[in-house]
């Protein structure tokens, strides 16, 4: 784990619905496990923002989609040049030798991309299904797709897809596999928590130092210790948390 400054090759490319894509070329690239995130410095902001690394590129290219959500998250969009950047933090994915079925829900998606890349790159099958509010919302559905043996799509009004969440789409496809790794917002982990035994969860959390130092991503896990999602996890094993 390592700072650097390094330079941004494309920034502010438009995915989905206050949703952008940042292209960095940087040495992290060589270290970075999917599901991993990195610390994002934006100037004149005095805590550095976590992001997933949503793929990994030949060249040494990282790939971040971020969504703007605030005033730090805004100014990124106009960062063009040099970025300083903390990582990879974190835990990230298993790539074990079994096919997978990846669930992620909003921008719990993007760090699904590079696990799917991992898991073809050793021959398994990979099914995924993601969820979003609306058509307008869902992002990365073309890259998923490049990297996927089947690909599901649920949102809440229906626009898209199967109308609901998306346990109802794997329920409404029939989807089969037993192994799962997932990434978005709590109510979908429960859910995931609650129907799977295998696999992992990657939380969302307020990680301000990105090395477990601050304290400010504690949560506990089901003997009731305490964990740090940005040191112990963002990965953890599904039923370790308490969500």
């Amino acid at each position: 784990m390592m700072k650097v400054d390094t330079g941004i090759i494309k920034n502010n490319t438009y995915i989905g619905k206050d949703v952008y894509k940042m292209e960095i070329q940087t040495d992290l690239a060589d270290e970075v496990q999917c599901g991993q995130f990195v610390e994002v410095e934006v100037p004149n902001y005095f805590l550095r923002r976590p992001i997933s690394v949503c793929e990994v590129k030949e060249d040494h290219t990282i790939v971040l989609v971020y969504k703007v959500v605030g005033d730090g998250t805004r100014f990124m969009t106009t960062m063009h040049d040099e970025i300083s950047l903390f990582g990879p933090c974190g835990n990230g994915f298993p790539v074990v030798d079994e096919d997978v079925l990846l669930i992620g829900g909003g921008v719990g998606v993007p760090p699904l991309l590079q696990t799917a890349k991992e898991y073809k790159k050793i021959g398994k099958n990979v099914s995924v299904v993601v969820g979003f509010n609306t058509k307008e919302d869902a992002i990365l559905i073309d890259e998923l797709k490049e990297y996927s043996d089947a690909l599901y799509i649920a949102t809440m009004d229906g626009s898209e897809g199967t109308k609901g969440t998306v346990i109802d789409a794997i329920n409404e496809n029939n989807v089969d596999c037993e192994y799962v790794l997932s990434c978005g917002p709590l109510p979908m982990l429960k859910a995931i928590n609650t129907k799977y035994k295998k696999g992992c969860i990657s939380l969302e959390a307020r990680m301000a130092c990105g090395i477990g130092a601050c304290m400010g991503c504690v949560v506990k896990d089901s003997e009731g210790n305490s964990l740090r999602v940005c040191k112990d996890g963002p990965v953890f094993p599904i039923g370790k948390v308490m969500l």
